[in-house]
């Protein structure tokens, strides 16, 4: 696999990882995060979701079909819908996520975990198209796309509370996230659309 195709397959990830609602969470999360809890949620948190997309990326479809006898296309559809609702809740009402009035622990290994690390970087649209990318790039290909999108994603949330400081000051923050919406929800029916194809072998 080329650079180019890693850069490409690094992008498509890094929409279905949806940074924009990483950025909502943390900027929003009461009681107001201070940098350095910020950063261990952040950090923790994409490190616990790459581990886990690189271990479903290489074991993902083998434990489907073996032993759940489940097919990848089935996956990606219902990755795609659960996504697909995602983007259109964000169309609709402007936002991703409901909003969560929890007191953090000192310890934020359990929040960094669910729902930062799973659901909302690690979600089924992201555990499909990591077992996807796999099985057509190879192991090595998807964990370099990985890594990158996560990486971005990452360096995203670092600086969630300046990002959503400067769209709710522009007024740009309800656009953009509709926007956003829009677009994962063209990649999600994406997703739908090549496991229909897949399942009638069309």
């Amino acid at each position: 696999m080329e650079m180019t195709s890693v850069f490409e397959n690094a992008f498509y990830l890094l929409a279905l990882l949806n940074p924009a609602s990483k950025i909502m969470f943390l900027a929003t999360y009461e009681p107001k995060l201070t940098k350095r809890q910020n950063f261990e949620l952040s950090w923790k948190s994409s490190a616990a979701a790459l581990i886990i997309l690189i271990l479903l990326a290489g074991a993902g479809q083998f434990i489907l079909s073996r032993i759940f006898h489940v097919e990848l296309y089935s996956l990606q559809i219902t990755g795609g819908m659960v996504v697909f609702l995602i983007g259109w809740t964000a169309i609709r009402e402007g936002r991703f996520i409901q909003r969560r009035q929890e007191r953090l622990r000192n310890d934020f290994t359990e929040i960094s975990l669910v729902p930062l690390a799973a659901p909302l970087i690690a979600g089924p649209g992201m555990i499909a198209a990591a077992i996807a990318s796999s099985i057509e790039y190879g192991l090595l290909a998807t964990f370099a796309a990985l890594t990158l999108a996560i990486l971005v994603n990452f360096l995203l949330m670092l600086f969630s509370g300046a990002i959503n400081a400067f769209l709710f000051r522009t007024h740009l923050l309800g656009p953009l996230i509709r926007l956003t919406g829009l677009v994962i929800a063209a990649v999600a029916m994406q997703m739908m659309i090549g496991g229909l194809k897949t399942c009638f072998r069309i």
